[in-house]
């Protein structure tokens, strides 16, 4: 077996590795690392950021998570429809109306049951 053949593939993993190393590095030295209390207060999630692993969480994070990105994928529909509208005519107008109100009514269902209240 030849091993020649596998020499830029070891120097490949080792430059990257490298490379890696040195911006992770250069990147703590640089840059101030002087926490807050508002760097150290809850964002977005709800819970400390700095407790337990294991603790307990409110699940209802993921669920507004999850629709919104089910909402934001729907909703990038919206931008090749609305630039090719002309060349789809009456059809094509037809055929978003029903998905937006598909739209409108998995928004306000979800809405209705409550997925969307935090408190």
């Amino acid at each position: 077996m030849n091993l020649e053949n596998y020499f830029p593939v070891l120097l490949f993993i080792v430059v990257g590795a490298l490379v890696g190393i040195a911006a992770v590095t250069l990147g703590s030295l640089v840059s101030p690392s002087h926490p807050d209390a508002a760097k150290l207060s809850p964002y977005e999630c709800g819970f400390e950021a700095f407790e337990d692993a294991r603790m307990r969480f409110d699940v209802r994070y993921y669920l507004i998570a999850i629709l919104f990105i089910l909402f934001d994928l729907e909703t990038a529909f919206f931008f090749p429809w609305a630039v090719a509208m002309r060349e789809l005519g009456l059809y094509g107008y037809l055929t978003m109306t029903v998905f937006v109100l598909e739209f409108a009514v998995g928004f306000w269902y979800i809405w209705k049951k409550g997925a969307l209240d935090w408190e």
